[in-house]
């Protein structure tokens, strides 16, 4: 038997999560040696080897423990969650972070000239959607009947098909509902991408990497937005400099040397730096103001 495992992630083949799921496995030190057309990806310098899969897959494959971890959407676990309580069994795949990135809505969309008078037009309507757990979930909270036509895909033709009045589908921009002339009227959940894992033990090997990696996740996530700031300024400014570096921590204030009224202030701003910002600055005494992207950052 093999002492030091390698630990097996699956990611969404293609599709609106597999870029940012790369960025990020990137940003936390991965080197992913893959082929055009291979579905494993090996981490040259890490004990991860990464499996390109559908989205549809990675709830099961991690809870049956043939992944060890899986970079899912929040839609495509509560849909798997929700289908297997409808069967009498549980979900056993543990969710580990919520991530911010794959931020999407599943929402109830009508066509352009449709009339929409609030969740009671849904009643007896024929909604089409890859999602019938989830919209049958939510149709039951609002204590409304309406037909569920469950679909495999091209949801937002349905209507147009006359195989559905209304559709309920993932939306991110809005723009493929606008292309097929139907508007979204209704929230139906909101979804981020997630990280999960096996329920099975894992083996110390891989549950020290497991939390190295999970260290680096959030050393990732924790600075996303964030800029790191250099400027010089008079001592005097320092009270009306420190209000206006947007979301940052106490800054780190070094003499500057053969100025004895001036001082660099070193800050890491947890928001976004606008052009206002730096001008705001410059207006409080502030001068040579240099913004930086920080990449990560370990509490």
């Amino acid at each position: 038997m093999d002492e030091n495992p390698r630990l097996k992630l699956a990611v969404q083949k293609s599709g609106r999560l597999t870029d940012p799921s790369l960025d990020l496995l990137n940003r936390c030190g991965l080197k992913l040696a893959r082929g055009k057309d291979q579905l494993v990806g090996f981490g040259e310098n890490l004990p991860l080897d990464v499996l390109f899969v559908r989205d549809d897959d990675i709830p099961d494959l991690v809870q049956e423990d043939v992944c060890d971890l899986g970079l899912v959407g929040l839609n495509v676990l509560e849909e798997r969650r929700l289908e297997l309580a409808a069967r009498g069994a549980v979900a056993r795949f543990e969710k580990l972070r919520d991530l911010d990135f794959g931020r999407c809505r599943l929402a109830i969309a009508a066509p352009n000239e449709a009339r929409f008078d609030g969740p009671e037009t849904l009643r007896g309507k024929r909604i089409a959607t890859t999602y019938p757990f989830m919209l049958g979930r939510y149709l039951q909270t609002m204590d409304i009947a309406a037909e569920i036509v469950t679909l495999s895909g091209a949801v937002e033709i349905a209507p147009r098909l006359g195989r559905a009045d209304l559709i309920c589908d993932l939306v991110s921009t809005g723009s493929t509902l606008q292309a097929n002339h139907l508007r979204e009227v209704l929230t139906v959940a909101e979804s981020h991408a997630v990280l999960i894992r096996t329920p099975v033990p894992l083996p110390a090997f891989k549950a020290g990497w497991v939390e190295r990696m999970l260290l680096r996740i959030d050393g990732v996530e924790r600075v996303k937005e964030s800029k790191y700031v250099m400027l010089h300024a008079p001592r005097s400014a320092l009270p009306a400099i420190r209000k206006l570096l947007p979301g940052s921590e106490s800054p780190t204030i070094i003499p500057l040397d053969g100025f004895p009224e001036r001082v660099v202030v070193h800050a890491v701003c947890r928001e976004n730096v606008f052009w206002e910002t730096l001008e705001s600055l410059k207006q409080a005494g502030a001068s040579s103001v240099l913004v930086l992207p920080v990449e990560k950052m370990l509490a």
